[in-house]
């Protein structure tokens, strides 16, 4: 079992960092906020216990900044990083160097995020879990021939998903076979330049359905489900309202 924090350095800023601030408050735990310049007169550098200014307003040169923020929490002695989400929640790289660095990463292992980022890699470990996925390809999807069997099998409509894709980015409705060839190429084309990974796996599309998310917490011991919430009020793929309970 690990040693129960006393130290948190926030790498976050609004209001995700304020309920960090007051999480550490009530457990007792030292909150160090790492912000950036345009952050400097913000609520959450007042409420902190310790505030250190990590680079300017431009987010790659602070809150995007993996060095800045480790080098921030050597110098305060934080025993871990908390990333909030967004910026470096979801960033493998991160975790891995958080790991290195002997400071601990509030959030899944770095391992983990690598895996379940890969959204074919995931579709495969459910599977093997059990767990019941949307039908479609069992993998990445490398030419047209592959494409049009998996559309044999699945039917039309159908989705193809980047691989690494995410942020509602990556993704492309197919109605019929007649422009599946051309969706495909593009859509590989577009996920080599937005994530680096040109990798795509086809699913069916499904109409007339509730999204539904479930989150899952654990210490590596012990697990919780902390409720669903409905997330089928979307925009270009991007959730507008999440209501929980879901209706």
């Amino acid at each position: 079992m690990a040693e129960p924090l006393k130290s948190v350095l926030i790498a976050n800023r609004g209001e995700i960092a304020l309920r960090i601030i007051r999480a550490c408050k009530e457990l007792g735990i030292r909150s160090i906020l790492a912000y950036s310049e345009a952050d400097a007169d913000s609520l959450p550098v007042k409420l902190a216990d310790e505030a250190v200014c990590i680079g300017p307003a431009a987010v790659r040169l602070s809150y995007r900044d993996a060095r800045a923020i480790i080098s921030a929490a050597h110098a305060f002695k934080a025993d871990a990083i908390h990333p909030g989400y967004g910026f470096l929640s979801e960033n493998p790289d991160f975790a891995a160097l958080c790991e290195q660095e002997g400071v601990r990463f509030v959030g899944p292992s770095s391992e983990i995020i690598r895996r379940m980022g890969d959204k074919i890699e995931a579709k495969i470990i459910a599977r093997r879990a059990g767990v019941p996925t949307v039908p479609g390809s069992l993998g990445a999807i490398a030419e047209f021939a592959e494409a049009r069997e998996v559309a044999n099998e699945v039917g039309f409509p159908l989705l193809i998903k980047a691989a690494a894709g995410g942020g509602g980015r990556g993704m492309r409705v197919v109605e019929t076979a007649e422009t599946l060839e051309r969706d495909l190429t593009e859509i590989m084309s577009e996920a080599e330049v937005a994530f680096g990974d040109p990798s795509v796996y086809i699913e069916r599309y499904l109409t007339d359905i509730r999204y539904i998310e479930i989150q899952v917490i654990s210490d590596g011991v012990t697990v919780l489900d902390i409720g669903e919430r409905d997330c089928t009020a979307q925009r270009r793929n991007q959730k507008l309202v999440e209501e929980s309970p879901s209706p």
